[in-house]
């Protein structure tokens, strides 16, 4: 039985690979252990692997690092892929304003950490390494460690120290933000009832119009949209009994029935500029649209083809070619419109409305080859990880600081996952991946980084916090954790209506917590917290790890 307990014993490879998967399954199991309703889901990973380090389990330091370091690029990068395609439109909806949420839980949070290390006499370096831990931001931590080397290059164990404490705040500093997101969906439950009716109104939505403005008698469509700045599809017309599907340049004339898809929102605008709205309820999940006439069907169709990858919608003039609508184009589960200057994407669904030839043509033209999707496009994935820990490890230099700053592993893969998933397509990159294996690499990555922290944590865990100081520096990162979270949660809610979705999300890329984002999904339906949080993770974390070292080198 020798080689049994070297498997499990020796600090090999064998052993890392084995003493991680064990963790992570242990972890995994107690995750769905709920306490008065609540998970902490695949946290209880960390917390498995603190015990396992704690009961004298060593692994081989470099395997540990590099699986810890790979799972967070893993993790980080796939999530950059996920809200890429919506990062900078969501920017420009309020994006800004969030990240002005998310620095000021960094101010607040970096004003507590200087007052408490003068008021509670704890030495800077150890409050930094609490607030490290207390945002859960390794990479602030390893830049704090080198600005405390170079300010005092024999000093340590104050390096030493401050992973210690960086450790013992550290599973506080996860929980904090999950009972913070608790609180604030506790107080503003309304508020997030009435703010998912709001969002709801920004759905597509089809209604039907009488045209009765006589100004716009005997006018083409395409002269029609130029009298305003609202974006629809008119779908069919219904004229003298008949349905067809309407060009650009098809007249309008009084009495025409139109099928328009736009937003809902818009609707009393379109009212007005087509004169009268039928009291006929199109949204209704059991329309059978292909009964509504004999001779055009409604399809939707999946682009799998490469060579529409990134081409706008209205360059390929399918409607004027082939005679068909597309009324609506659904990605990752959001319905967009079908704008001429929408660029496709592999994965895009759209619903086209036509003759059965015209219907099947057209989708041999955008591929319509659903196995295709199914197969992952690893090529952008490898391809996006070597660019981002390129710009992960360059050095920039900032004035006055004479050691440059680095974004590090979690900064760099983020940036460059936004930038594939939203320009990919432009490239004719194809950066697509199906939920499930999305979901896939972010989880396994995750699970990996928190086994690897937990072992690597665990060993002076619980000597530490069961001590005076210990306990002092448990409720300090507590402190350091909850506090700039609930202030600015609270504000954000109250002052600056921001909804309860978005709100966690901005809270969590702002404390740079991946844990509590994992939670904070489970919360709500769709992936608002998750853009959210790439919203304001890059300049956070940016932020973050100039700051951890600018503290030291100002307060020193």
């Amino acid at each position: 039985m020798d080689w049994l307990q070297e498997a499990f014993l020796e600090p090999t490879m064998i052993q890392a690979v084995i003493m991680i998967s064990l963790v992570s399954a242990v972890g995994l199991y107690l995750g769905r252990i709920k306490i008065f309703g609540i998970s902490l889901g695949i946290t209880f990973v960390f917390f498995a692997g603190i015990l396992a380090g704690h009961l004298g389990i060593v692994v081989n330091k470099d395997m540990l690092y590099f699986a810890q370091s790979f799972g967070l690029i893993l993790f980080v990068y796939a999530l950059g892929l996920q809200v890429g395609p919506g990062f900078f439109s969501s920017l420009k909806k309020g994006g800004v304003a969030m990240n002005m949420m998310g620095l000021g839980v960094i101010v607040l949070g970096l004003a507590m950490t200087v007052g408490l290390h003068w008021t509670t006499g704890v030495s800077l370096s150890n409050m930094v390494g609490l607030l490290c831990g207390a945002v859960t931001n390794t990479p602030a931590l390893g830049a704090a460690q080198q600005a405390l080397l170079q300010i005092d290059p024999g000093n340590t164990k104050g390096v030493t120290d401050m992973a210690l404490a960086c450790a013992v705040a550290y599973p506080l500093g996860v929980v904090g933000v999950i009972l913070a997101i608790i609180i604030l969906k506790a107080m503003f439950a309304n508020k997030e009832q009435k703010n998912q009716k709001e969002q709801r109104d920004t759905t597509t939505y089809v209604a039907e119009f009488q045209v009765s403005n006589p100004a716009i008698y005997e006018k083409s469509i395409k002269d029609i949209m130029k009298l305003t700045d609202k974006h629809f599809v008119i779908s069919r017309i219904w004229r003298n009994g008949k349905v067809s599907i309407p060009t650009s340049d098809t007249l309008l004339h009084e009495h025409d029935h139109l099928l328009i898809i736009s937003v809902k929102s818009d609707v009393e605008n379109i009212k007005v500029l087509f004169g009268e709205q039928e009291n006929v309820d199109w949204n209704k999940a059991d329309i059978d649209w292909n009964a509504i006439d004999s001779q055009l069907i409604s399809r939707r169709i999946a682009v799998t083809r490469n060579r529409v990858n990134g081409v706008k919608l209205g360059s390929l003039r399918l409607r004027n070619l082939y005679g068909i609508n597309i009324t609506r184009v659904n990605r990752a589960g959001i319905d967009l419109l079908a704008s001429p200057d929408l660029r496709l994407q592999i994965g895009d669904r759209l619903t086209i409305v036509g003759e059965a030839n015209s219907v099947n043509t057209v989708g041999k033209i955008l591929g319509d080859e659903i196995k295709r999707l199914k197969n992952p496009n690893l090529l952008a994935v490898f391809i996006g990880i070597t660019l981002g820990m390129l710009l992960g490890a360059l050095p920039i230099t900032l004035p006055g600081m004479s050691t440059p700053v680095k974004l590090g592993i979690a900064g760099g893969p983020i940036i460059v996952g936004i930038l594939m998933g939203s320009f990919g397509p432009r490239l004719h990159l194809t950066t697509y991946t199906t939920m499930s294996a999305n979901l896939m690499l972010r989880q396994l990555g995750i699970i990996i980084y928190l086994a690897g922290l937990g072992i690597d944590s665990g060993a002076h865990f619980f000597e530490t916090v069961f001590r005076a100081e210990g306990l002092l520096w448990v409720g300090l990162g507590f402190l350091l954790t909850i506090v700039p979270v609930l202030i600015v949660g609270i504000m954000a809610s109250r002052f600056f209506k921001l909804d309860y979705a978005h709100n966690i999300g901005m809270l969590c890329g702002s404390m740079a917590n991946p844990m509590a984002l994992n939670y904070a999904n489970t919360t709500v339906e769709g992936d608002e917290p998750s853009v959210s949080y790439a919203t304001v993770y890059p300049l956070s974390m940016f932020i973050r790890v100039i700051s951890a070292q600018l503290v030291l080198m100002l307060f020193t």
